[in-house]
């Protein structure tokens, strides 16, 4: 009986990983498609393989210019925010400071403002510090979008953290910063980098923003980018998937380098 139960446990862990799948390689095998190819079977395999759709994204389409935009948006912001949370999470939960669980209870307040609440005052903002259509105005926002969340993925996983070794290196003198880099951060670098790719495949994929903000060519980034182009090249969906495939190939990259700290980070904080 065990037995059957461990096999259908792989049965069912190997249909829920093909579905999930899937939609990677519907995007990957009709981009390897030609527009009469895909006309004729949307859905099959690729008979005759090109890789035209992706030599003309890349000759025809400001890719480039949109990967180094995104790639500055999201390094920047994820590691503002990261950066200031840590600090945030640390003061809370280990700061001797009266008020830090009512500093807490807002930030936590702030997490269930919706980011659309936002827009039309922080885009007056920009106009009026003259950052509209530059990349800086995305990345205020996103800073202030990620740090809510940060805080509140880091200060339950610090309080899981014995206070013994803190009071302890508090009672030989360490300064707070020591304390910090030498005990805290080698504890929790599972979790950090855990929040560093949860955040930064949020500001990746964003779209609401950047579509908003960065109404300049120039400016834009990956994936308003390609919002911008699919109403142009609406009948040539091998093209589109060639694009699109493109845009996901970092975030894979991404999670392929952290991905023995992702569960770990998931499942930590949740309580011994």
């Amino acid at each position: 009986m065990q037995r059957f139960r461990n096999v259908m446990r792989h049965v069912l862990l190997i249909v829920l990983s093909v579905l999930s799948l899937y939609p990677v390689w519907f995007i990957l095998q009709t981009a390897l498609k030609t527009p009469a190819a895909y006309t004729a079977s949307p859905t099959g395999f690729p008979l005759h393989i090109t890789f035209s759709n992706f030599e003309q994204v890349y000759r025809d389409w400001p890719l480039m210019l949109w990967v180094r935009n995104s790639a500055i948006a999201t390094v920047v912001s994820v590691a503002i925010a990261t950066t200031f949370s840590i600090m945030a999470a640390f003061g809370i939960v280990f700061g001797k400071v009266h008020g830090r669980e009512a500093l807490f209870r807002a930030n936590m307040a702030l997490m269930a403002i919706p980011s659309v609440a936002l827009l039309v005052p922080m885009y007056i903002l920009m106009i009026k510090v003259h950052l509209i259509n530059q990349l800086p105005s995305a990345i205020i926002f996103y800073i202030g979008l990620l740090i809510p969340f940060s805080i509140f993925f880091l200060v339950n996983f610090f309080r899981e953290i014995p206070m013994e070794l803190v009071e302890a290196a508090y009672m030989d003198g360490a300064p707070h910063h020591r304390i910090l880099r030498s005990i805290i951060m080698p504890i929790s670098g599972a979790s950090t980098i855990t929040l560093v790719i949860v955040n930064a495949i949020f500001v990746w994929n964003e779209l609401l923003v950047a579509l908003v903000f960065l109404q300049n060519n120039g400016a834009r980034t990956l994936m308003a980018g390609l919002t911008l182009y699919q109403g142009r090249f609406v009948s040539n969906e091998p093209l589109l998937m060639a694009a699109a495939f493109l845009s996901i190939l970092p975030l894979g990259v991404l999670y392929l380098f952290g991905q023995r700290f992702f569960v770990r980070g998931l499942t930590a904080g949740m309580g011994k």
